[in-house]
């Protein structure tokens, strides 16, 4: 591959799943992509994300929460949306953009409905390391997993 594969993974809030997908996609797939993450609105970085990231090596201290509208000029070649949510409400891109959706739970639910039943942090920590770990697996996959894979 002679060029580098645009890739944006896109999430409700770019807090958590894209977060760590594009961390991931950094630490492992740097010489094949460039990764970029956003959200259909922004809430900010998941600071039990930050967290389960950096108990594995990734660094994404400095990542930002930025809205899908950042990258309006950005030459996309992929649209990866990580949540149902975002997958049904992925605005149209320009150019040959193609949107691939590939569902994760949401670890900030899953450790919420932990809690109410009285669960310990490291509990609900283990939402966010179980997504992390799937995220991961994914990721290590690209970019030949996108072969193929339609919007469907």
């Amino acid at each position: 591959m002679s060029q580098k594969l645009n890739l944006l993974f896109l999430c409700t809030g770019n807090s958590c799943r894209s977060q760590m997908a594009e961390g991931w996609a950094r630490k492992l797939k740097s010489d094949r992509l460039n990764a970029y993450s956003a959200g259909i609105e922004t809430h900010g970085l998941n600071p039990n994300a930050v967290k389960v990231m950096t108990e594995v090596g990734v660094d994404i201290t400095e990542h930002r929460s930025q809205h899908i509208d950042a990258f309006a000029e950005v030459p996309l070649d992929v649209v990866v949306t990580v949540c149902s949510h975002a997958h049904e409400t992925c605005p149209i891109f320009p150019g040959d953009a193609r949107v691939v959706h590939v569902g994760f739970e949401d670890p900030p639910k899953m450790a919420r409905a932990l809690a109410a039943q009285g669960a310990s942090e490291e509990k609900q920590l283990d939402c966010y390391r179980r997504v992390r770990d799937e995220i991961r697996a994914f990721v290590a996959t690209l970019p030949e997993s996108l072969k193929g894979n339609t919007d469907e």
